[in-house]
């Protein structure tokens, strides 16, 4: 292997903030930005109030890459933020009025599906990390679903066809990309000790 190839790894396993609890500050601050600047990456569909976005990547991967806890505060923020007035819902969307609205139900249960996928994803195991990304993603699910049911009066059947199947197919490749983001963060986590 070339020199250069060798410096490149070499940089790319080094921490850059040495102490663990501004690490930990940091990391919260990132993936709630991270979440607000992946909301404004927004494709709506003609036959469903919500919109295709990037979130879930985030969401999921604030929850595997913080942990459990972390990972949940980091999109509590987010949503708190949200909430509060700033425009970092989907499209600019803001206020309490979004998140009573049809993505309401997705946003809300953000904190709690990072909590899931960190919690089941753990430290170590492949398999434990596709279960948890697929269950933070699920969780999203039953929040957006719960509530999407509930404002338009549908069934649950209906809900689902609106809520979930448009975003399947999308949300297996943001699982899959979170996978391979995760395991190289282990890869380099490793190399560092």
């Amino acid at each position: 292997m070339s020199t250069f190839s060798e410096t490149m790894r070499t940089l790319a396993v080094q921490e850059v903030v040495e102490d663990r609890r501004a690490r930990s500050a940091l990391g919260v601050v990132a993936f709630a930005v991270a979440t607000a600047l992946s909301a404004q990456v927004a494709v709506w569909l003609p036959w469903t109030a919500v919109p295709v976005t990037l979130q879930p990547l985030f969401v999921i991967l604030a929850g595997a890459l913080l942990g459990p806890r972390l990972g949940a505060l980091s999109m509590g923020a987010y949503v708190v933020v949200g909430a509060m007035g700033a425009p970092v819902f989907a499209s600019g969307g803001a206020g309490l009025p979004w998140l009573l609205g049809p993505t309401g139900g997705y946003l809300l249960a953000a904190p709690l599906a990072a909590f899931v996928a960190g919690a089941v994803a753990g430290r170590q195991g492949d398999l434990r990390l596709i279960v948890g990304l697929v269950l933070g993603v699920a969780t999203m699910y039953l929040g957006g679903v719960a509530q999407l049911a509930a404002l338009t009066g549908q069934g649950l059947e209906a809900a689902i066809a609106a809520g979930v199947v448009p975003f399947v197919v999308g949300d297996l490749t943001k699982i899959g990309l979170a996978f391979f983001v995760v395991r190289s963060a282990r890869w380099a986590r490793s190399k560092r000790s």
